[in-house]
């Protein structure tokens, strides 16, 4: 059974809400412009030093005296809209859903196992850093609309064609164990079949989001988590914005559910971070009986030094996690994946994150980049750059950013170190070891929570460059095969 669309029960909420949110969103935006105009990226800082030195201060000045004027004159229609907004959040299912009509029912399904008993998928996570546009300019990054719109559409022109021979290259050096048997691409790969995004707080990039992947991936949740005050044991205080999360399926969303973490702090306590868990249909093996998969993705606290926090997030992620699969197993069902995904905003070389670094998610769920608690494998490339020097020569490109990443000592410059433990200088890297940086972004798998029928294998890991100078994080792409043994008889069960 298809989810609603709607996140109301009917259409009258949802009416009402809309008038809402239309009373609120004049008085947001000229807040946001006001905050947009005295904050400037590195590069817009650049760009002025090439103008009259009174150009800028003068449209900063008369800009923001013009949106403080109709900030306090859309005010009060603000507050009606808040009125009428915000009561309906307590009906308000934590997602929306679009379902593009397929073309052909074969373009939602997978049919490898049907007719070879064998399939590969393909997973990619990205923290996109779609908050409003004034926000975002703290990140160095600003223009969030039309960064929304490049993002998508590079997104969409990287899905044109087949699973690409670099695919195949990639699964041959992880079979063999080569010295580096990762990829780095300055696209996404071909074929993604789920795509996970962090940081879309923006409600109108991540509709221009699902308005630009609608044609590629034909099931889209967004607008994910909750907003105002909720009940207790569901969120620790009001939320301004909702967990960021937008997951692009090309499979059909039998099941999904959303839980916001209740023990977040500080800044992070406005957003409602919390993990999504979905069930997708896959199609059918050759026995003829349902093949689905589990995704979840979550975004984990982000201030530094606070592991005990990310911890108890985790440990809720996993029952989260458990709980929602028990629920939702069908007995007519094989399982053949079980991912888990996200910025979890924590790496496995930096001595402050210890704690999250030998958590017992990770001996669960396995990781293809870690060798260890502590420790990654030498071919590994930290996903976190630098802020300030997002718009250089060396990184504003998707080629030269390849080439960045692809040269040891250019990482060094562009992707955040390791973060040292209080009280204790930063050694590193250990002597032998190659130099990393922060991986914070990650994608797991679950083989004990699969099928007995299937054999999973990791095909390729990859380092996406695509989205250079529009995001701060560099995307993660994660191919997996599985293969199905038809000759089993003993019990499906997992």
């Amino acid at each position: 059974m298809a989810l609603r669309a709607s996140p109301f029960p009917n259409g009258i909420l949802a009416c009402i809400h809309a008038v809402g949110w239309i009373l609120i969103f004049p008085c947001f935006w000229y807040l946001e412009r006001i905050i947009a105009l005295c904050k400037s990226t590195s590069l817009e800082r650049i760009q002025q030093q090439e103008q009259e030195c009174y150009r800028h201060p003068l449209k900063v000045f008369f800009g923001s005296i013009v949106c403080f004027i109709f900030f306090l004159l859309t005010a009060p229609l603000a507050f009606l809209g808040f009125l009428l907004w915000a009561p309906l959040q307590t009906c308000r299912r934590p997602f929306k859903y679009h379902r593009e009509a397929p073309s052909s029912p074969e373009r939602e399904t997978h049919h490898g196992f049907e007719t070879e008993g064998q399939a590969s998928f393909s997973f990619a996570t990205a923290n996109l850093c779609l908050l409003p546009d004034g926000l975002a300019r703290f990140n160095n990054l600003g223009h969030t609309q039309d960064r929304a719109s490049a993002i998508g559409q590079l997104i969409v022109t990287s899905q044109v064609g087949h699973q690409s021979a670099t695919h195949v290259l990639a699964a041959q050096h992880l079979r063999h164990q080569c010295d580096e048997p990762r990829q780095v691409l300055s696209v996404f790969p071909s074929c993604l079949d789920i795509l996970c995004l962090e940081e879309v707080f923006d409600k109108r990039a991540a509709q221009k989001l699902t308005n630009i992947l609608k044609p590629v991936f034909g099931h889209i949740l967004y607008d994910v988590g909750v907003y105002t005050c909720q009940p207790p044991c569901r969120c620790s205080s009001f939320k301004f914005f909702n967990s960021g999360l937008f997951l692009a399926s090309r499979f059909l969303v039998l099941e999904a559910q959303y839980h916001c973490f209740p023990n977040s702090s500080g800044e992070d306590a406005l957003a409602s971070k919390g993990l999504l868990s979905t069930k997708v249909f896959i199609g059918q093996n050759q026995r003829g009986k349902k093949v689905v998969g589990y995704f979840n993705c979550t975004h984990l606290h982000a201030p530094e030094g606070e592991g005990e926090v990310r911890c108890e997030q985790l440990n809720m992620v996993m029952r989260w996690i458990a709980d929602f699969q028990a629920a939702s197993k069908q007995p007519d069902e094989e399982v053949v994946f079980d991912v888990l995904c996200g910025d979890f905003n924590f790496d496995n070389c930096s001595p402050d994150d210890t704690l999250e670094q030998n958590h017992s998610l990770f001996d669960d769920y396995g990781d293809p980049c870690r060798e260890g608690p502590g420790k990654e494998k030498p071919w590994v490339i930290g996903t976190l750059l630098k802020q300030p020097t997002l718009y250089e020569e060396d990184v504003n490109t998707s080629l030269t950013l390849k080439r960045t990443l692809e040269t040891k000592e250019l990482r060094k410059q562009y992707i955040s170190p390791p973060v040292a433990a209080e009280g204790f200088p930063l050694v590193y890297p250990e002597n032998g070891q190659p130099w990393i940086g922060r991986r914070i972004d990650y994608i797991l798998y679950r083989e004990s929570t699969i099928s007995k029928l299937c054999r999973m294998e990791v095909e390729a890991v990859t380092f996406i460059t695509q989205l250079a100078s529009l995001t701060d994080h560099i995307p993660v792409s994660l191919r997996l095969n599985v293969t199905m043994d038809s000759n089993y008889d003993g019990d499906d069960d997992v």
